[in-house]
């Protein structure tokens, strides 16, 4: 999971302090929104469903 992955940055990261105790929470509620949102619609929030890839032109 994506989300762990940020969440062990931040906890090897104490200089980001207060914002990232607040990034974690972030996190943690939107997997519990995600959540909600898949039991109650079957699939994806839409902004997960319908994300893709841009490209970046220099």
């Amino acid at each position: 999971m994506r989300g762990a992955v940020v969440e062990d940055i931040i906890d090897r990261l104490p200089q980001t302090g207060d914002k990232g105790i607040y990034l974690k929470q972030q996190l943690k509620d939107k997997l519990v929104e995600h959540r909600q949102y898949i039991n109650k619609h079957g699939q994806d929030m839409p902004e997960i469903r319908n994300w893709k890839w841009e490209l970046i032109h220099e």
